[in-house]
């Protein structure tokens, strides 16, 4: 099924670019996925077949291009990036959409947001984070300051570096490097104790290879009602894996 794109004016004007596909049926819900860094919707959710496994599992699959990402608007005014933009831009989506009774989650940065959503007042019936562990959430500052590095030395790193993989993944998504170091600043750490308030029964999801944000394991024990479960892969390869989108339906249909 081909998704189906629409232009959203966000709180603050800035358009983004949302890709949707099926509709909700048979007592089943909308879901909103959020991709990761330097990624898109297209790349996380609609190329290896993660929504269409939703979609032929009865959902509505909504699925926002982050600011500053894919085709939404990427601003070079540091007026357009206040503090968690991002949960403002998906609090704005949903009100827009009057959604109710919805799902959420998010890889990794998704993941990230996904989390401060649930930890500030949004209540969706069922939430997944994946690529995602605790000392992703706590400990924010060093991969942002790894990404940073990654932005900055874009055109000079060699093959064999550490930013070498996130610089060509950046390349290949033509990720816009200044408005890119500007959305990275609006990002806050979260107490843990902000994590263990999260009430929503919650899907924590992570390649068996993947250490890139932390324990996931750990995560998901001190969520109130979360769950751990493996799929094969690594941070990056994991998002290509078919058990990315079979374990999401599992979830959400249970």
């Amino acid at each position: 099924m081909t998704a189906k794109n629409w232009d959203f004016s966000s709180f603050d004007g800035v358009k983004l670019k949302i890709h949707e596909m099926g509709e909700a049926s048979d007592g089943k819900h909308s879901v909103i996925l959020l991709h990761g860094l330097f990624s898109n919707a297209d790349t996380n959710w609609i190329k290896f077949g993660h929504a269409q496994a939703l979609v032929d599992a009865g959902f509505r699959v909504i699925m926002p291009d982050l600011r500053a990402h894919g085709d939404s608007a990427a601003p070079h005014d540091p007026a357009a990036y206040p503090a968690d933009v991002l949960v403002k831009d998906i609090r704005a989506l949903i009100t827009h959409l009057g959604l109710s009774g919805f799902d959420l989650g998010g890889f990794s940065l998704g993941a990230r947001t996904t989390a401060k959503l649930l930890a500030t007042g949004t209540n969706p019936r069922k939430a997944i984070i994946a690529g995602m562990g605790l000392q992703g959430l706590a400990g924010w500052a060093r991969r942002r300051d790894f990404f940073f590095e990654a932005i900055d030395t874009r055109d000079t790193a060699k093959r064999g570096d550490p930013h070498w993989l996130a610089i060509q993944f950046m390349k290949s998504q033509k990720i816009d490097p200044v408005a890119a170091r500007l959305l990275l600043g609006t990002f806050s750490d979260m107490d843990p104790a902000e994590a263990a308030s999260i009430e929503t029964e919650t899907l924590v999801l992570c390649g068996s290879e993947d250490d890139d944000n932390g324990d996931p394991e750990e995560l998901a024990a001190i969520l109130l009602n979360g769950h751990y479960v493996a799929i094969p892969g690594t941070h990056m390869s994991s998002v290509t894996k078919a058990e990315l989108g079979q374990e999401m339906v599992r979830f959400l249909v249970g």
